[in-house]
């Protein structure tokens, strides 16, 4: 069976709380060997280090979501800094700007989203970035920012774009929006992008695969999303999985923090 890396899902979500047990061994037996769990707040920071602590196959990162601005505060930047010097997190997220949600102030998102890049950068740790509404000032953000390497997460820009990433070293994160015929330009960018800036994510408990439609998504379903874009780039599946593995091994060096 091939071996597969879910490079991001909220599996502290409380939509998990019932079954998260069940849902991470699903995810087990589907082939997901890892996972990684990033978080949206301050609060969230001590739930997924514990939930982390107690799974071998979870790792977490601590950030600041652009989304909850309302639950930040500027100390919680700093605070972030001892998250990050624990040594336990293999990346700083999930982190960026979404200017897609009405009534967020930008300029706040933009003092959160440049303060952890500041983070990352100083402690040599890579970025989980979302960028809804707002790619082209996040692209600029990571190009003004030097010695960066990470994933834009749920990608859904424009070639030129992903290209633009790809030039500083980033990678895109794909997850169930590919398996839906409708998606025709994100399907064309992933058959014919370079596989080593690729990544594999489920989003869960959001995002669910067109076969999954409308119901809770879960890491087991990154299946799904393998199968599909190994169909669409015209590989057998177990070399897709393999190198994508590769590839958020390499980038969140998971096996020194295994």
């Amino acid at each position: 069976m091939p071996k597969l890396v879910d490079s991001h899902v909220h599996l502290d979500d409380a939509s998990f709380d019932a079954d998260r047990e069940t849902v991470i061994e699903r995810a087990h037996r589907a082939g997901v060997e890892s996972m990684l769990v990033p978080s949206v707040d301050a609060a969230s920071w001590p739930r997924i280090k514990a939930l982390c602590a107690g799974h071998r196959a979870l790792f977490p990162a601590f950030g600041l979501h652009p989304m909850y601005l309302a639950r930040h505060v500027p100390g919680h930047v700093d605070e972030l800094t001892a998250w990050l010097d624990d040594g336990s997190a293999v990346a700083v997220g999930e982190i960026g700007l979404d200017f897609h949600v009405s009534g967020l102030d930008r300029d706040l998102q933009r003092h959160y989203f440049l303060g952890q890049l500041r983070l990352a950068r100083e402690r040599d740790l890579p970025v989980i970035v979302h960028a809804r509404g707002a790619l082209e000032e996040v692209i600029l953000a990571l190009r003004r920012t030097p010695d960066l390497r990470g994933v834009v997460h749920s990608f859904s820009g424009s070639l030129e774009q992903a290209r633009r990433l790809w030039a500083i070293g980033f990678h895109l994160g794909i997850g169930g929006p590919v398996t839906y015929d409708r998606a025709q330009r994100l399907r064309r960018i992933v058959a014919q992008m370079p596989i080593e800036f690729l990544l594999l994510e489920s989003d869960a408990p959001d995002q669910p695969d067109a076969g999954h439609r409308g119901r809770r998504n879960e890491p087991a379903r990154v299946v799904e999303v393998s199968r599909c874009i190994a169909a669409l780039r015209g590989l057998p599946e177990a070399e897709l999985a393999s190198a994508t593995t590769g590839n958020a091994r390499r980038l969140f060096d998971l096996d020194r923090h295994a």
